[in-house]
């Protein structure tokens, strides 16, 4: 149920992951606290310790529920609502927009909070659902999209030109305590496979502590680990291909389970309707995991074109990311450098997904697989080249 809003909300302890980031050799750890009101809303104390990586822009993982922070919510009675009223953070992008049109096709009432932007999300309304204006980067603006919601899905991630941090850690710290605090009775938050086990990477030790940080709100949860979308490789491989333009790849034997974000939402929904799952970590991986020239070779296969393809070693990546921690105005490259770093090191983003699939109640082969989604975008892309061309043909003759 959602509850009236505290004056106040004071942000959890420490607790320690043992993981640390560091920008210079100070001695204070990082805590934060946050008061909505129309007052300026972050009072943020940052101070790091010295420690293994000199990362600028980085955090220290600090997350427990303490006594004090449960017992600023004091959450009394609210408005019961509908269990299908879902809030869907970052409807706009690849997989935002999945999860809104499966919710909507499944018959929820979906609410979705985007920024507010020249160009409005028209597509959304045009779909069925609500379309609210906030910013994460603005914590006064969260509370009053989440007024007569029951879950929330949070897709979003910071854009970018936006530091790593903005987003995706005082954003989404603002987002879960407003969650806690408005009484929703669910939040699925998408982290990335192997956060754990790369702390000296920005962005996926952000999504860690996020993991850990909702774990200990007290909410109700569901925590699921992506490894790559389908969708990002059309702008990526294919397009570069059939327009003879460069193709960037890498010399590393990285291996990706990408999945479409159509079986994503679906796998979601499930999910979200499954009580066994709740407070549970899952990982959704692709029927197979897949090197960078494997897909450049199935794309030129299926385009009947030969790729030009510019190869750039991982040794440079790890050196041009070395080079921009020298300028505090190329931090965040070399955070997002950090990230390719890893993408394109001998590690493989996949998982096994039997369990995953007999917990949802989901056969294998209702999973698209890679070679049936570029298949499908390569069909569609060359006929409509085919018609084009045709119409221009007799364009031609009548002119």
């Amino acid at each position: 149920m959602a509850s009236k809003l505290p004056t106040q909300l004071a942000t959890p302890g420490k607790i320690h992951q043992h993981r640390q980031f560091t920008t210079t050799p100070t001695t204070n750890p990082l805590s934060w606290r946050r008061i909505l009101s129309p007052e300026p809303l972050l009072s943020l104390s940052t101070s790091f310790p010295s420690g293994k990586y000199n990362v600028n822009h980085l955090v220290k993982c600090s997350a427990r529920a303490t006594a004090e922070a449960t017992g600023a919510m004091n959450l009394g009675p609210g408005t019961p609502v509908r269990p299908t009223s879902i809030l869907v953070v970052g409807a706009t992008g690849t997989l935002g927009r999945q999860i809104v049109r499966r919710a909507l096709d499944e018959g929820y009432d979906v609410r979705c909070l985007v920024r507010p932007r020249p160009a409005p999300a028209d597509f959304l309304r045009d779909w069925g659902a609500t379309v609210v204006n906030a910013d994460l980067s603005k914590p006064e603006t969260i509370p009053a999209t989440m007024v007569g919601v029951h879950t929330i899905i949070d897709c979003a991630t910071g854009r970018p030109e936006e530091p790593i941090k903005t987003v995706d850690w005082e954003g989404k710290v603002a987002l879960i305590q407003c969650a806690k605090a408005m009484g929703i009775q669910k939040y699925v938050f998408y982290s990335i496979h192997n956060c754990d086990k790369h702390p000296e990477v920005p962005l996926m030790e952000i999504k860690y502590c996020t993991e850990k940080f909702l774990e200990d709100s007290g909410l109700n949860h569901v925590i699921i680990r992506l490894c790559g979308f389908m969708q990002g490789l059309i702008g990526q491989y294919a397009v570069p291909i059939l327009e003879d333009k460069s193709v960037w790849g890498t010399d590393a034997p990285t291996r990706i389970a990408y999945m479409d974000t159509q079986d994503i939402a679906r796998l979601t929904l499930i999910a979200l309707r499954n009580e066994k799952i709740n407070g549970k970590l899952l990982t959704f991986a692709g029927p197979r995991a897949w090197t960078t020239q494997e897909v450049i070779t199935l794309c030129e296969r299926l385009a009947g074109q030969d790729a030009n393809v510019t190869t750039v070693p991982v040794s440079v990546l790890r050196f041009t990311r070395q080079l921009t921690r020298f300028f505090e105005w190329t931090s965040d490259v070399a955070d997002r450098l950090a990230f390719s770093e890893v993408l394109t090191s001998d590690v493989v983003f996949s998982v096994p997904m039997n369990e995953t699939y007999n917990l949802l109640g989901v056969e294998q082969k209702d999973i698209v697989t890679l070679e049936k989604y570029l298949q499908d975008y390569f069909t569609n892309i060359l006929k409509k080249l085919k018609d084009l061309k045709a119409q221009s043909k007799q364009s031609d003759f009548y002119i």
